[in-house]
C-alpha cells in the first residue's frame, strides 16, 4: 500500500535527506586514492550522529555498516572493507539517515583520482538518467513514465539497465511501496499523486545488465566484471511537480566544481 505524505511529513523527510546530503558532501573530500572504505564508514556514522540523526542502514536487515560502498564492478550493497581505494576507481556511496521518525536515502558515484574517459561518460549518463526519471514524476503521470525515461536515456548510450534491483517508496520506513524499476513502458503502472515520495535510483552498467550476489549476502556485482554507476535522490510530488528533497550541492561544493562541470 502506498503511503502518501502530508506537507509536514515531506518537510521532515527533507530534513532527513539533507542529513544524508551533508554526509555525502563531507565524504567527497575524503574519497581519493589511498582512502580506506572502512574509515569512511566510521566517519559517516559519527557525522550523522553529530547531526542528531541515526544511521539509516546500520542494523537494517542486519546491515553491518552505515554506508554501502560499491567499487567499480560492484553495482550496489558493497560492504566497507579495509582495502584502499586506487587511482582510476569509481565508488558509489549509498547512505541513509533516520531523523525525527523519517528516512533519507540517496547515493552518488565518485571518481577516485583520474578516471578513464569512458568511465566518466558512464557516470554522466547515469546521473542524467536519474534526472530524466525525476522530470516524469508529476501528478497524473504513471510510474512507468519514470522507469521508461531512465531506461531510454541509458540504453540510447549503449548501457545496461539492471533489472533485479529497483528504487522504492520511502517514509517512516526505509522501503515502502511502490517499487520503482529503472526500466518500463510509458503509460503503465500506478498513477502518480500528490504526496508520493520516491527514492529514484538508476543502476546502470557499462556491459550486461545481469548481476550476481556474492557470498557475503550483500555485494551485487556485474556478471561480466564491467563497471557500474549508481545515483539516487529522494523526490516528492508537491503541487503536482517533482520536488527533490536531497541535493548534490554539498558534494560539488566540496569538489570545487559546478554540477554542470562534473
Amino acid at each position: 500500500m502506498i503511503k502518501y505524505k502530508t506537507p509536514e511529513e515531506i518537510e521532515k523527510m527533507r530534513a532527513a535527506a539533507q542529513v544524508v546530503s551533508r554526509t555525502l558532501g563531507m565524504l567527497a573530500k575524503e574519497v581519493k586514492p589511498g582512502a580506506i572504505p572502512w574509515d569512511l564508514d566510521k566517519l559517516a556514522e559519527e557525522y550523522i550522529r553529530d547531526q542528531g540523526a541515526e544511521p539509516g542502514f546500520l542494523g537494517l536487515y542486519g546491515c553491518p555498516s552505515t554506508l554501502l560502498i560499491s567499487r567499480n564492478e560492484t553495482v550496489v550493497h558493497g560492504l566497507p572493507v579495509k582495502k584502499p581505494l586506487e587511482e582510476g576507481d569509481i565508488v558509489s556511496i549509498d547512505c541513509g539517515a533516520l531523523l525525527d521518525g523519517y528516512y533519507g536515502d540517496h547515493a552518488f558515484t565518485f571518481e577516485v583520482g583520474e578516471v578513464a574517459a569512458e568511465t566518466k561518460k558512464l557516470l554522466r549518463v547515469t546521473k542524467e538518467s536519474l534526472y530524466k526519471g525525476i522530470e516524469q514524476m508529476q501528478a497524473g503521470r504513471r510510474l512507468g513514465d519514470v522507469s521508461y525515461a531512465i531506461q531510454a536515456h541509458a540504453e540510447a548510450h549503449g548501457y545496461g539497465v539492471v533489472r533485479e534491483l529497483v528504487g522504492h517508496g520511502i517514509g517512516s520506513t526505509m522501503h515502502e511501496d511502490p517499487q520503482v524499476p529503472n526500466y518500463g513502458k510509458q503509460g503503465r503502472g500506478k498513477k502518480l499523486q500528490e504526496g508520493l515520495v520516491l527514492a529514484i535510483e538508476p543502476m546502470i552498467t557499462m556491459g550486461t545488465y545481469r548481476v550476481k550476489q556474492l557470498s557475503d549476502g550483500w555485494t551485487i556485482n556485474t556478471v561480466d566484471g564491467k563497471p557500474a554507476a549508481h545515483f539516487e535522490h529522494d523526490v516528492a510530488i508537491v503541487n503536482g511537480q517533482p520536488d527533490i528533497l536531497s541535493t548534490y550541492d554539498y558534494i560539488f561544493e566540496a569538489l570545487g566544481v559546478k554540477e554542470s562541470e562534473w
